[in-house]
């Protein structure tokens, strides 16, 4: 399914790119199934579950204990409200550690001429060696959050959908430079629009939040079509923007909200 959102494509389901969910059911645990939407691209459950399970029970630990509430999702605050910081209260005991890569690029240049011999034959002379040309920090600035072993993984509860971007751009830098075998992103499932559509957003204090007609605001103001979603992040990822690097991916639904009641 495709749709527009604003000027941005939007794709609710993964498409040829994306393991079969067989391959995925073998590899991610049933609870984890039932909790999440999971996506996996470049048999990256198959690469977690075979040659880092350690890596992946942890994860699943972690997405495991993750719940909040419906104050966590109306209080303000982006990608630094509550909600991902769980992620780091869970991961960092087991040195999953914030990680950026940076690197100069060392061109040489090596030259060789030509010399006919009497014979018809030619033979090649190497010529001295030119200066090395460096690029410097053509690598720079790549930093994913969390990273342990060749497993990397990001959080993105609320930012800017552009963020995906630099995440996958991330992943893709840091796999090529042979740093990390595989990557995991948690996000938004669309599912919770069913909870942004009627719950109020707070201010600070905690107290409801209304517009100038005094009407309620709604999380669904927050939470735009704009920002990072499920739908945004399989738009990414079908059309192949994290080149080599298999992602795997979960999605946040309305299950890990303790106080959400139909």
């Amino acid at each position: 399914m495709r749709s527009k959102a604003g000027k941005e494509e939007v794709e609710l389901k993964p498409n040829h790119n994306a393991d079969n969910i067989k391959e995925v059911s073998k590899n991610i645990s049933s609870k984890i199934l039932e909790m999440y939407d999971v996506y996996s691209y470049r048999h990256a459950a198959a690469i977690l579950k075979n040659s880092f399970p350690n890596e992946l029970k942890e994860i699943e630990q972690a997405l495991t204990k993750f719940r909040i509430t419906l104050k966590d999702i109306a209080s303000p605050g982006g990608n630094e409200s509550v909600i991902p910081k769980q992620f780091s209260e869970y991961l960092r005991p087991y040195n999953w550690f914030e990680t950026r890569i940076q690197g100069d690029l060392i061109i040489q240049v090596s030259e060789q001429s030509e010399e006919v011999l009497p014979s018809g034959k030619l033979k090649k002379h190497k010529l001295p060696e030119k200066p090395a040309i460096v690029l410097k920090n053509y690598i720079d600035g790549h930093k994913i959050d969390y990273v342990k072993d060749r497993v990397a993984l990001d959080m993105e509860w609320n930012s800017k959908d552009q963020t995906y971007d630099r995440d996958l751009y991330a992943f893709r830098m840091f796999h090529e430079c042979g740093v990390i075998s595989v990557a995991v992103l948690i996000t938004r499932s669309e599912k919770l629009n069913e909870i942004f559509d009627i719950t109020p957003l707070l201010k600070k204090n905690g107290s409801i939040d209304y517009d100038k007609d005094g009407n309620e605001k709604l999380c669904k103001q927050k939470y735009g079509a704009s920002t990072t979603w499920m739908g945004k992040l399989l738009y990414r990822l079908n059309a192949g923007r994290n080149g080599g690097c298999p992602v795997l991916v979960f999605g946040i639904n309305p299950t890990v909200v303790t106080d959400w009641k139909k």
